[in-house]
């Protein structure tokens, strides 16, 4: 049976198009348990976080949702729903996933690592470190990219590419082939006046990193998971994922709203950078407590990649969104963390910890909201961030 379904604004894990009434012919209709119905994990944890996931996927929109809080040495997961609505699996924090736009932060600890031992500046511009600059975006600098400053057009806007991907979400597309749809553009406001989400950004942020290195991007990406022992943390070829994991779903309209997995119907080399990766729950938390702590970086990069200007990620997080080099600040009501969100067909993810690394929070469900596609399920989502992330510091919230 084909079904159609929505690709909503942050599709393939980037923030800003609206890729709709894509048909499937991949993913069938799952016969399939209900979340309520399906065994649910909850590994202890807070009573409070577990009752504001429950009730996230208490109407059967979100099958399933992970939650893992670490603060010091105490670690806590709360999981409850199904990764896997054919086999009623639950959730649990060691599944593999697709991680969307947190890719964008791996990508920063890639290009930050650079500049960390000379081999970038913040301040390059792109025609000295990018042999296929266009003209017209000679002035966008290193850190601009990393900032979403840079003006440059999203590909995941061109028309050419909303086109191609509605025909083929598998369809096949280097780096450089991603930047061609919206190569001959100028930038769209001059660079560094002003804040704009742009896939682009990093897709040329990771081409300046293999071209700079002479290395291949996998490699690149080793270097900053290897000495983490981030093991499942990759960027795969194909979307074929390693069983098992959580999988992903997307409502499915022609078979009256029931999830419809769509965990391996999207190329991930369409995202590449920006949000081709995959990763685990535990290995997200292990990451963002390295990342937001500064501790791949000296305090001269640190310094630098925390200067912030106004702009959320997409979806936005919890409380007020400012944009730093590839990692955001959320000023919240229990404190302020530093981290990435993550949002594609079949899964949404936020990761933060406090500036000292310290205290952690990772949430991922197993389904794509944001306030536009999804209000309700969303604001139950932001609910839960807001818990968990006062549970981190231990407050009441």
């Amino acid at each position: 049976m084909r079904s159609t379904w929505q690709i909503t604004a942050a599709g393939l894990g980037l923030a800003g198009a609206l890729l709709a009434g894509c048909s499937s012919s991949s993913s069938a209709p799952q016969e399939s348990a209900s979340p309520s119905e399906a065994t649910s994990a909850t590994t202890g944890g807070d009573p409070s976080v577990r009752a504001a996931a429950e009730k996230l996927i208490a109407d059967g929109t979100v099958p399933g949702a992970v939650v893992v809080i670490q603060s010091d040495g105490d670690r806590q997961e709360i999981a409850v729903g199904a990764s896997d609505l054919s086999s009623g699996a639950p959730m649990s924090a060691s599944l593999p996933f697709r991680i969307a736009s947190v890719s964008k932060a791996f990508n920063g600890a890639v290009v930050l690592g650079m500049v960390n031992e000379g081999k970038l500046k913040l301040t390059d511009r792109l025609p000295a470190v990018w042999s296929q600059a266009p003209k017209a975006w000679r002035k966008v600098t290193v850190g601009q990219l990393l900032q979403h400053t840079s003006g440059l057009p999203d590909y995941i806007r061109s028309p050419k590419f909303v086109k191609d991907f509605i025909a083929d979400p598998q369809m096949s597309r280097t780096p450089e082939q991603l930047v061609d749809y919206v190569r001959d553009e100028p930038t769209e406001f001059p660079p560094g006046k002003k804040y704009q989400y742009s896939d682009t950004d990093n897709i040329v942020a990771g081409l300046i990193a293999e071209q700079t290195s002479g290395k291949a991007y996998p490699e690149l990406l080793g270097a900053v998971t290897t000495p983490l022992q981030l093991t499942q943390t990759t960027l795969p070829e194909t979307s074929e994922m390693p069983a098992p994991f959580m999988h992903g779903y997307a409502p499915a309209e022609e078979s009256g709203g029931e999830p419809e997995d769509v965990s391996e119907l999207i190329n991930p080399q369409l995202a590449w950078a920006s949000g081709g990766m995959v990763s685990t729950v535990d290995e997200l938390n292990t990451f963002i407590r390295a990342y937001a702590a500064g501790e791949l970086v000296d305090d001269q990069v640190r310094a630098a990649q925390r200067q912030f200007v106004p702009g959320a990620g997409g979806p936005p997080g919890p409380g007020i969104n400012s944009s730093g080099l590839a990692i955001y600040r959320y000023q919240t009501p229990c404190g302020t963390f530093l981290g990435h969100t993550g949002n594609m067909p079949g899964y949404t993810t936020f990761i933060g910890a406090t500036p000292d690394g310290k205290d952690s929070v990772v949430v991922a469900i197993n389904s794509q909201v944001s306030p536009t596609s999804a209000p309700d399920e969303f604001r139950a989502l932001r609910a839960l961030e807001n818990v968990a992330l006062c549970r981190a510091v231990g407050r009441t919230g």
